[in-house]
């Protein structure tokens, strides 16, 4: 019988007078790996935190009992429990680039832990982490760490922090949605590299997350959550075959449905020809990127992390001048940088960024927030003001109670949907969606695609989406973009683009869309070993 590691018993999480967490209560033993699943605002991260023996800031753990190989760590007055901290639990953040510090190297981040509990000399935990950058796919593992966070993407950044995770040999780790931000196939290297790390080690792990499919390629259990409380807990073949509860056969049966694919016509809203961009003189991101996006059409822009896919969107929005090319919007040209266009434009250019974290202003209050565009754009203010930030909190399933609430008070889920309504609230004839569904469970995220698409049918609002997922694609898209390296190397309507013949890298994105089943990790790494072996 597999050693007791953690034993949550009746925890129970408060903010102010709400309970968050809800008298859960499970235990997971060492070598193994317990997925914890819901929607946003479920409890997931809260519960993930407070096996560190930590609450954020608002929380106050009000109950129950955590001890991690016998020692409890909930009780403030225990002076050792920041010691373990880094060292015997660590933990991989939802957002990796909110969780680094821009001003210090990469290298020094993953190994500070490490060093600052005396685990290994600072050249032995270097080697380490290169190591752990080669493991995790990241490029030139050597140098890589003398990167800054700002010089790295977003699913670069997410693996920084998985390899800062590994580097000390934790006995518990916990990951918090730690494949959020990236792409399909790099997705498949990470998940297959927490699999592999887990099996070596004997290290046990809390995985959270809000896709039922990807948390079973490496969790042993999973534990069900709803608004703080259990649903169900058990083995990952019994969940996926028999689930007994109805909102976890909700969760398992989830199909979007196919957005039937249609001729591309009617008028050129945005027109991007031949852009080059980058970010320091003489090393380009984008390498000649043509594409039209039609008036009231989804084009969606697919992917690997460091394709150039957000800086696109930025070069789109003025955030980021081209070097050369043209950008022309509802038939007039753009102005590269977004200072020299007037304020209609900014409001008819809205986007919806891939980390909300960074995109939120802290020290506002999600009433703040989406008043301001209301406010600059079309003068509203007081009942009429109110009652609109009432009107979008409720399109975008957001109780009116989190009016008054920051940013850190919510839940990554609900900063993201946040993030969505200030877009909303310009009332833009497009707006450029940079992976806004990634943070929300399926559940919730079919009902904002929901959304999106009603506003494109009753509004004419067009998008551009750039997602990693192929599901979602299929879901919305009418036509699409596939990038590689900077460059375009497939485009059109989506019936042509996501049907065969497939060029090489199509083909691999296609095939790297995780299956709602166990087992499907191990297939696709096979495969993909099998399609790069030399032909005899």
């Amino acid at each position: 019988m597999a050693e007791l590691l953690l034993n949550v018993t009746d925890l129970e999480i408060k903010a102010g007078a709400t309970v968050i967490v809800d008298k859960v209560s499970f235990t997971l033993e060492k070598g193994r790996v317990l997925g914890l699943i819901g929607e946003s605002g479920a409890g997931k991260s809260t519960i993930g935190l407070a096996s560190l023996g930590h609450a954020r800031q608002g929380l106050r753990i009000t109950g129950g009992l955590a001890e991690l190989n016998g020692r409890d760590i909930l009780k403030p007055a225990r002076r050792d429990a920041r010691l373990l901290r880094g060292a015997s639990v660590t933990y991989v953040a939802q957002s990796a680039a909110a969780a680094f510090n821009p001003a210090h190297r990469l290298i020094d981040q993953v190994i500070e832990a490490t060093l600052w509990h005396r685990l290994m000399p600072r050249a032995e935990a270097t080697e380490r982490a290169k190591a752990l950058f080669a493991l995790l796919g990241l490029p030139d593992p050597a140098h890589f760490g003398d990167r800054y966070p700002h010089q790295a993407s977003g699913g670069q950044l997410q693996r920084a922090m998985t390899a800062m995770a590994l580097c000390p040999n934790p006995e518990l780790i916990v990951f918090d949605e730690p494949t959020t931000a990236l792409d399909v196939t790099t997705q498949i290297d990470v998940l297959a590299a927490i699999k592999h790390a887990i099996s070596k080690t004997g290290t046990a792990a809390l995985y959270i997350s809000h896709d039922l499919a990807v948390v079973a390629q490496v969790a042993d259990e999973i534990l069900v959550l709803r608004n703080g409380r259990m649903v169900e807990r058990g083995p990952v073949e019994r969940i996926f075959q028999a689930p007994h509860e109805d909102y976890t056969k909700r969760l398992v049966s989830l199909r979007r449905a196919e957005k039937p694919s249609q001729a591309r016509g009617g008028d050129v809203l945005l027109r991007v020809s031949g852009i080059k961009a980058g970010y320091a003189k003489g090393v380009s991101i984008l390498d000649d990127v043509s594409l039209d996006l039609m008036r009231g059409e989804t084009l969606a822009v697919v992917g690997e992390s460091g394709s150039g896919k957000s800086t696109l969107a930025r070069v789109i929005t003025g955030l980021l001048p081209a070097w050369s090319g043209q950008l022309q919007f509802d038939g007039a040209v753009l102005a590269p940088a977004l200072a020299a266009r007037n304020a209609e434009t900014h409001r008819n250019i809205q986007i919806v960024n891939q980390i909300p974290d960074l995109a939120l202003n802290p020290r506002q209050t999600v009433e703040a927030i989406l008043s301001r565009p209301l406010a600059f754009y079309f003068g509203l203010k007081g009942p009429a003001l109110r009652q609109r930030v009432a009107t979008l909190l409720d399109q975008i399933e957001l109780p009116s109670t989190l009016r008054d609430r920051y940013p850190a008070e919510l839940s990554g889920g609900q900063k993201q949907r946040v993030c969505i309504a200030r877009a909303l609230a310009a009332d833009p004839k497009l707006i450029i969606c940079d992976e806004p569904t990634s943070a929300l469970d399926p559940l919730v995220a079919d009902g904002i695609l929901d959304l999106l698409m009603r506003l494109q049918r009753e509004a004419g609002t067009s998008y551009l989406f750039i997602t990693h997922d192929l599901a979602i694609v299929r879901s919305i898209a009418d036509s699409v973009v596939v990038m590689l390296g900077g460059k375009v190397v497939r485009s059109g309507g989506k019936a042509d683009v996501l049907a065969p013949p497939f060029d090489p890298y199509t083909e691999r994105l296609i095939a790297s869309v995780p299956e709602m089943r166990p087992g499907w990790l191990d297939d696709a790494i096979a495969g993909r070993n099998r399609s790069e072996m030399p032909k005899p």
